[in-house]
């Protein structure tokens, strides 16, 4: 940023450093933090929410108070410790004050209202964020020629625009100050961006500091839409990305949207509880892969015990465990929830599952795709491959055929297990009637719509007459396959990355006869520091370490 760019800002009153760096949220994979803090004690009917922006002071705006109401909070951007401080009336400019905006250096409060003046209201607070030293300025701006219901305002980073939610037309318009955060210069920009589409009660809008997403909140669909803005700070160049979020099972009436400033944390309130509720929207980079140190594995003594096992996949942050099998009843593949990821011996049933009878009664192995909505399964009688769709990302009760399937008889009549290479172009399918590792080309990735056969396979029958399970590396230098007879997991190295013609025994193998004896599968946790081994004999998984 240029000298001259940060003078500007700070003219402005924009904060010029000391903030952490803005991430785009990951909204498609955000989660609740089961973190939440009750706002009833003070107002029964909240409608907007605001953060200071180093996190310590969260300020909430009501219409059963007619009022803003300041919260302190012990640990920043942490709502679970929020305390009460103190309120401020706005019942003289507006009956049904509904949005709250500061600007940033906290010297200057915004109030939007949709009955009496249907305006978004100035003041000034003599000490920077005590809402009790706050008096009106006398300066409103009517938005009402362009919506008669305004539900919340935002500003540029700059203050030079001002963006106002409206409800009745489902409408965001733009609003351009000559003076910044001066709402008496404002005037209405012509431009403007509907939402209709997504929702019909829009009732909260965020943008990021950058001003190239747009984020709306809504009391039809109970959920969060999101929009870039192919020109900064120009609602007119907004389009919707297809990505959302639903807040439905904490608040079916959600009326103010805030996000933390980093984008790490999303915070919701609404009218049907009362409360402020807390998300992460940032995902966890996963652990970095480290090829597992099989030669010297140990038993973990940890081991978790099924009604039927073939196989098992795992979801891809071990919170989900996926059985496949012959007899359970109501279904084939059984989902169970891990409380510790990767820890089987926290594993309990959830009782999702899938029926893959119509397609195959003998599942032998399954292998979801990394976002948890593509299952594909290999089916032993039938010698072929079956795909599935997750409406839901790995729940598996959403899962539905895809009526895409793939037949290996011509070269493979007795299917044990299968993988994906890291994204999803190749299906590798491990046979025990060939001992080999056949390898297939999907023309769309993850689905077997226009599958074929590469005339590429690996043989395994130098370390055994009986291979069971099948697992790549996720850089697909590493190839570990599990055997019947004799009972242990061999290890492979190839030298171009999910190429089995350029594969090679490593003369690494690890015992796994002491456990399980029988149509072992294998898979590893996402950093290879943990194998897993499933057994049919004795119906259980085996935990080891691999590190």
């Amino acid at each position: 940023m240029s000298i001259a760019r940060l003078m500007q800002q700070a003219a402005a009153g924009v904060p010029t450093g000391g903030g952490d760096v803005w991430t785009d949220p990951d909204l498609a994979n955000a989660s609740y933090d089961s973190v939440s803090f009750s706002v009833a004690g003070q107002d029964t009917s909240p409608q907007g929410l605001f953060f200071k922006p180093d996190g310590t002071k969260v300020y909430v705006v009501g219409t059963t108070g007619d009022d803003i109401n300041e919260y302190d909070l012990s640990t920043a951007w942490d709502i679970s410790s929020a305390s009460y401080s103190q309120n401020f009336g706005v019942s003289s400019q507006e009956a049904n004050p509904s949005g709250v905006f500061f600007k940033p250096d906290g010297s200057k409060m915004y109030v939007t209202g949709f009955t009496t003046g249907k305006e978004v209201y100035q003041y000034s607070l003599s000490s920077a964020w005590d809402i009790s030293t706050a008096s009106y300025d006398s300066v409103s701006l009517d938005v009402s020629t362009e919506d008669s219901t305004p539900r919340s305002g935002f500003f540029s980073q700059d203050g030079l625009h001002i963006f106002v939610c409206g409800l009745n037309n489902d409408t965001i318009y733009q609003y351009d100050l000559s003076l910044a955060w001066d709402l008496s210069s404002a005037s209405y920009s012509g431009n403007s961006f509907s939402v209709t589409t997504q929702e019909s009660v829009p009732t909260c809008l965020f943008i990021s500091p950058s001003g190239d997403k747009l984020f709306v909140v809504g009391a039809v669909n109970d959920t969060v839409y999101q929009y870039s803005l192919s020109t900064a700070w120009d609602i007119s160049a907004a389009s919707y990305d297809s990505i959302s979020f639903s807040v439905t099972s904490q608040e079916t009436v959600p009326t103010g949207l805030f996000f933390k400033d980093d984008g790490s944390k999303m915070y919701i309130v609404g009218t049907s509880n009362d409360t402020i509720y807390q998300y992460s929207t940032v995902t966890p980079a996963a652990p970095s892969w480290t090829d597992p140190d099989l030669a010297n594995a140990s038993y973990d003594s940890v081991s978790f015990s099924v009604g039927d096992c073939l196989g098992m996949d795992f979801s891809e942050d071990g919170s989900n465990l996926y059985v496949n099998n012959l007899t359970f009843p109501g279904g084939d593949i059984t989902q169970y929830s891990l409380s510790t990821p990767w820890d089987i011996s926290t594993a309990s049933s959830t009782g999702n599952s899938l029926d893959t009878d119509a397609q195959e009664d003998v599942p032998y192995g399954i292998k979801f795709s990394p976002d948890g909505t593509k299952l594909l399964v290999a089916g032993d009688l039938t010698d072929s491959i079956y795909e599935y769709t997750l409406s839901t990302a790995w729940d598996i009760s959403t899962a539905t055929y895809s009526n895409n399937s793939l037949s290996v008889s011509a070269q493979e009549t007795s299917v044990d297990d299968l993988a994906f290479n890291s994204d999803g172009s190749k299906l590798f399918v491990l046979g025990s009637s060939s001992d080999s590792v056949l390898q297939y080309s999907l023309a769309s990735n993850y689905s077997l719509a226009s599958a074929s056969y590469d005339a590429v396979s690996f043989s395994v029958s130098a370390q055994t007459n009986s291979p069971a399970g099948l697992f790549f590396s996720p850089n697909g230098d590493k190839l570990f396959v599990t055997s019947n007879n004799p009972d242990s997991v061999f290890q492979y190295s190839l030298s171009s990355s999910f190429d089995l013609s350029t594969a090679s025994y490593d003369s690494v193998s690890f015992s796994i006869g002491s456990q399980t004896n029988s149509n072992q599968k294998v898979r590893f946790k996402s950093d290879g520091s943990k194998m897993y081994i499933s057994d049919n004999t004795t119906d259980t998984i085996y935990q080891y370490s691999t590190d």
